[in-house]
């Protein structure tokens, strides 16, 4: 089955037993472009109590709003009763709802024309009370009804403008964009979870430097990511960077992301040069050009300032901090010891440094020489010689006659590099090796 059989049939389900049952919002949109849904919505008359005894499999998401998560095979829809929303104190749920009696009624407290539209599920027919299909038309991202009054009852919804506009290439009409500009400063009012999943799938959906370029034209950029609005106007080395200042930068290398990028690696590429901004020292100050000194180590610091404060995954944050810190490395893999080489691309998800790394020097010099080198390393270097088995163990140093203690992972750490750098292979030089370099102080201990 599939998701729009799956909704097919929920519809079907419906009508049979006397509701009214249309597919609305995203789907809609989505097949009116040519474009395959990433999920179906069903709007219906029938209660969230009606919907339970009809589908006894149901999950109640929302049911306090009227919502319901019908499951099945692996997929799921979402069905929803027709409503309107009275009152939104906390800028994102209704006070209460009032169930509706028809689909016109439904569609008005829906965010954008392009998202009001509904569809009968067997005939295709196309239910329109908004004007969405002319929007879609004209490629054009319109709030339903005062734009004031949708953004004040979500506060998300302009960041969503935002994304669909980019994702789309639509233009934000003159009322909705300016509707945003003069609520913006109010986007502190989404939770911070909310706002790094809308961040993050405006960077990973195809269209990330469209999308920040907006965030910025709406005044939406300063408020969400003010490190990142920073960038603007921070001019860098020509002859490193002919490409501009850290904002245009910045913006290049967003553009170089393909649609379904990690979330890790794209946040990365947003974050990679956040320590320049206040690292920023000009050439007659330097005596000789622009410098960023210790600006990998004061982005590493913002960076994860900005991921704790939008509430990432301890994992996730561990990664983004990892690709801040390492993108300058690739300018020494050259000239780096075969052993520092090893570790370096032996990094968990070494994948996503080579991606930035490749982006960035896209964006810049174009020079992909230490690009081609690693990969080069990486295809001629068998794994086992990057991750070798340890020819020696703690208990090995044991009875070896080591008493355990910090020398234990001095010892360990010295073998791991005259291995990686090929000087001993095998167990007996092993211990050779470490009796004759810490034998002595073994039996000291």
């Amino acid at each position: 089955m599939t998701p729009r059989e799956l909704a097919n049939s929920i519809c079907e389900v419906l009508r049979r037993n006397g509701y009214q049952a249309l597919l609305v919002g995203g789907c809609v949109r989505d097949l009116l472009l040519g474009r395959e849904p990433a999920d179906y919505d069903v709007t219906t008359n029938a209660t969230p109590e009606e919907v339970m005894k009809l589908f006894p499999e149901s999950v109640a998401v929302g049911a306090q709003f009227g919502v319901m998560l019908i499951p099945r095979d692996g997929w799921k829809v979402e069905v929803a009763a027709f409503r309107s929303d009275v009152g939104y104190s906390d800028g994102r749920h209704p006070d209460r709802v009032v169930y509706s009696k028809t689909p016109e009624e439904d569609v008005q407290r829906r965010d954008f024309t392009i998202n009001g539209l509904l569809m009968r599920h067997d005939t295709g027919e196309v239910l329109d009370f908004v004007g969405g299909q002319a929007d879609l038309k004209a490629e054009i991202i319109r709030a339903i009804g005062e734009p004031s009054r949708r953004f004040t009852e979500d506060k998300l919804r302009m960041m969503r403008a935002v994304r669909f506009a980019a994702r789309f290439g639509f233009e934000i009409e003159a009322t909705t964009f300016r509707a945003i500009r003069r609520h913006a400063g109010e986007i502190h009012q989404v939770s911070p979870e909310r706002l790094r999943d809308e961040l993050t799938k405006l960077l990973t959906e195809g269209a990330a430097r469209q999308g920040f370029e907006l965030l910025d034209e709406t005044w939406l950029l300063e408020q969400v990511l003010p490190e990142i609005a920073s960038m603007k106007g921070v001019e860098q080395p020509p002859q490193y960077h002919p490409e501009g200042d850290v904002w245009m930068h910045t913006r290049m290398m967003l553009e170089g992301l393909p649609a379904g990028s990690s979330p890790t690696l794209a946040w990365g590429v947003l974050l990679h040069d956040v320590g320049k901004p206040p690292t920023f020292r000009p050439a007659p100050e330097t005596g000789d050009r622009i410098r960023f000194d210790g600006h990998v180590e004061v982005g590493v610091r913002m960076a994860e300032e900005i991921c704790r404060r939008l509430r990432f995954s301890n994992e996730e944050t561990e990664q983004i901090l990892a690709l801040v810190a390492n993108h300058m490395r690739f300018k020494d893999v050259e000239s780096m010891r075969t052993s520092t080489l090893k570790k370096f691309v032996r990094q968990p998800h070494f994948d996503e440094h080579l991606a930035l790394h490749r982006l960035d020097s896209l964006s810049s010099n174009r020079h992909l020489e230490a690009y081609e080198f690693v990969q080069r390393f990486i295809a001629e270097t068998p794994p086992e010689q990057v991750r070798p088995e340890r020819l020696l163990t703690g208990d090995d140093l044991q009875g070896m006659g080591f008493r355990p203690g910090p020398l234990f992972s001095e010892i360990l750490g010295a073998l791991e590099e005259v291995q990686l750098e090929g000087e001993i292979k095998s167990r007996e030089e092993a211990e050779e090796y470490v009796q004759k370099r810490f034998g002595a102080r073994g039996r000291r201990a």
